[in-house]
């Protein structure tokens, strides 16, 4: 594909998906999609197979995917009980010295298992934390509407999810911490060994005091793009709310280090009565204000939240290009429908200027119109994709 053909001018930074290819995933038995680097646009009935796209998409970097479905829900359904399924992208990028250079990475479920496999140019990865080094993506979903008046699993996960952008070691550390997690909390259930508790423990202080350190410096290079805003869109204010966080405020992390050992240590008794860890990483919130209003984002109206939501993602698109050499891949969801003309034109500014694919849904074709022949646009029937002139 030639640099003509992705459309991005010389100087920007971008990573496309050329080709999409799915086997009994969701809805579609087979599907081969070809695209450019333009933001791709893809409008339907609700239940076309619009999103199942999306997710597919999704899972072409560590985590459940952006519905956090199992493995096995993931099959088509006519395929039978325990089929294996298959995500396959090829993606591209500017090559040094010119020309562009591709790579294809694929992921699946092992037939009648819960197992899921990762490739990368053909050979098989030791963990899906390897796709971190290669691809980042970024999502809103509808499911996201309330992220700030839920609960604050959410927007860990939200915030994780853009800590991988800049960080793809992240998504190791989450996982090394929360297996130590569980592990500790059936042990304690259990009466467990004193010493493999402590053991369990020293990882859990180590990966934790990772996880909050990068959190921290992502939130405060975030919080800084988010300062100005973006256009139309309103500036966010991001703060973190935890324990540990806190604590590295005031003191290295090899203190901090020892600290939350300690704590994890006197806290036995307690976390064995209610089941888990009183406190910790995984209690982090993350909280988020509207600036002009000075504002709690919760309390903002719905309008202004996706607002906030759609400021926040562009500002992380930003950064992650200066700082990874090209933008993430953007899945949104039905976002465009919330907008007003002038938000959506923005939008769509914004998206063709960072030089990011964008993979955008909707029911109502009109409502991408402000992309003009910026974007290459597809029609969804029944798991049957067609392009659009």
């Amino acid at each position: 594909m030639s640099q003509d053909a992705c459309s991005i001018p010389a100087d920007t930074p971008w990573l496309a998906v050329r080709r999409l290819t799915l086997t009994d995933f969701r809805c579609y038995p087979f599907l081969r999609l070809d695209t450019e680097s333009r933001p791709v646009v893809l409008t339907g009935a609700n239940g076309a197979g619009k999103t199942n796209l999306l997710e597919a998409l999704s899972l072409l970097t560590p985590g459940r995917g952006l519905r956090r479905a199992k493995l096995s829900e993931m099959a088509r359904q006519a395929a039978g009980e325990g089929a294996p399924w298959a995500v396959a992208a090829v993606l591209c990028r500017p090559a040094m010295g010119g020309g562009v250079d591709e790579t294809e990475i694929g992921t699946g479920r092992e037939a009648g298992t819960e197992r899921r496999v990762v490739r990368i140019d053909g050979q098989p990865a030791r963990t899906q934390s390897a796709l971190a080094e290669i691809l980042s993506v970024v999502w809103l979903t509808p499911s996201m509407d309330r992220l700030f008046q839920e609960s604050a699993s959410g927007r860990r996960r939200f915030l994780d999810r853009l800590v991988y952008g800049l960080d793809p070691a992240h998504a190791g550390r989450v996982n090394a911490y929360e297996h130590a997690l569980r592990e500790r909390a059936r042990l304690l259930k259990t009466g467990g060994d004193p010493q493999w508790l402590a053991v369990l423990e020293e990882t859990m202080a180590l990966r934790g005091v990772e996880i909050a350190a990068a959190r921290r410096d992502w939130v405060g290079r975030l919080d800084q793009a988010c300062r100005a805003g973006i256009g139309p869109f309103p500036a966010a204010g991001l703060e973190l709310s935890g324990m540990v966080e806190r604590w590295l405020e005031d003191e290295p992390g090899e203190e901090v280090v020892r600290r939350l050992q300690a704590f994890f240590a006197t806290s036995r008794r307690r976390d064995s009565e209610a089941g888990g860890a009183a406190d910790g990483p995984h209690r982090t919130d993350l909280a988020v204000r509207h600036r002009p209003k000075d504002m709690p984002a919760g309390l903002c109206s719905t309008g202004e939240q996706k607002a906030l939501l759609v400021s926040i993602v562009l500002a992380q698109a930003r950064v992650q290009a200066e700082l990874r050499g090209a933008a993430p891949l953007m899945l949104l969801d039905e976002v465009v429908a919330h907008l007003d003309e002038t938000r959506r034109n923005a939008l769509f500014d914004e998206l063709c200027a960072l030089g990011a694919q964008s993979w955008l849904t909707g029911t109502d074709a009109a409502l991408f119109a402000g992309f003009g022949s910026r974007a290459q646009f597809f029609r969804v029937d029944d798991a049957c994709v067609t392009r659009q002139q």
